[in-house]
């Protein structure tokens, strides 16, 4: 499976050897960004959900734990790459996933990712079956995966849900969540609970509409103001509900 990472060096040098390793070797691995200190990775890691790490331990203006010390709820692997190897027992500590030595040795950073992939491909496997997004009928709501476990949403709390490719967008009367499972899947889960495919972007909750426009499909209103497309052929389907 493909992994996700930032490099974390503060030496160029070291950050190019690792990123030329990475392509020329584990292809499967995909560079988010590069950080050479404690501030500029909390930088990249507020804009990224990287699945692993590539940590060297000393860094000007603080070191490794010291980054890991602001980031508590990190659901990253870490991969400790230094020329030091006091340290493994502090990385042991720190819950490293592995510990590389400068220099780098080619079948142990292979090593390094494949047990990384490894992981990952269990936490995956255990949100398609556990974690899957699941409907409860007797207590009218559903779980939602996330990277760290998973969310329980009332069923009535939502308002409409998105397609977004392989994604799929749950607007809620507070908030929205974005779920890696396609439109397709929520139609399916929810079919029995007052949801009505309008679109091919959109399955709304009938019961959050307040208003139907006229028209070639026509348009809905929701509870919320906002406004949703319906598409001709969902036209029927819709307005069987307000018989």
């Amino acid at each position: 499976m493909n992994l996700t990472a930032i490099i974390v060096d503060d030496e160029a040098n070291s950050r190019a050897i690792l990123r030329n390793y990475l392509g020329k070797y584990c292809p499967s691995v995909i560079v988010l960004g590069e950080a050479a200190s404690v501030q500029e990775t909390l930088t990249l890691l507020d804009t990224n959900t990287p699945d692993l790490l590539f940590l060297d331990v000393e860094m000007p203006y603080g070191n490794a734990f010291d980054l890991l010390e602001k980031v508590p709820d990190r659901t990253f692997e870490i991969v400790f790459v230094t020329a030091y190897d006091h340290y493994a027992v502090d990385a042991l500590n720190a819950q490293a996933t592995y510990y590389l030595l400068k220099p780098i040795a080619i079948d142990n950073l292979i090593k390094a990712v494949d047990h990384v992939s490894h992981i990952k491909e269990r936490e995956k496997e255990l949100l398609d079956t556990v974690l899957i997004p699941k409907v409860t009928t007797t207590e009218g709501k559903i779980t939602i995966p996330q990277q760290d476990g998973f969310e329980v949403l009332k069923i009535s709390d939502i308002l409409y849900c998105q397609a977004d490719d392989n994604y799929t967008k749950i607007y809620l009367e507070k908030g929205q969540k974005l779920v890696s499972k396609t439109l397709k899947y929520f139609e399916e889960s929810l079919n029995t609970q007052g949801f009505v495919r309008t679109h091919k972007s959109y399955l709304v909750n009938v019961s959050k509409i307040t208003r139907y426009r006229k028209g070639k499909g026509g348009s809905v209103v929701l509870s919320s103001g906002k406004e949703l497309a319906v598409s001709s052929s969902k036209k029927g389907v819709l307005l069987d509900y307000f018989k």
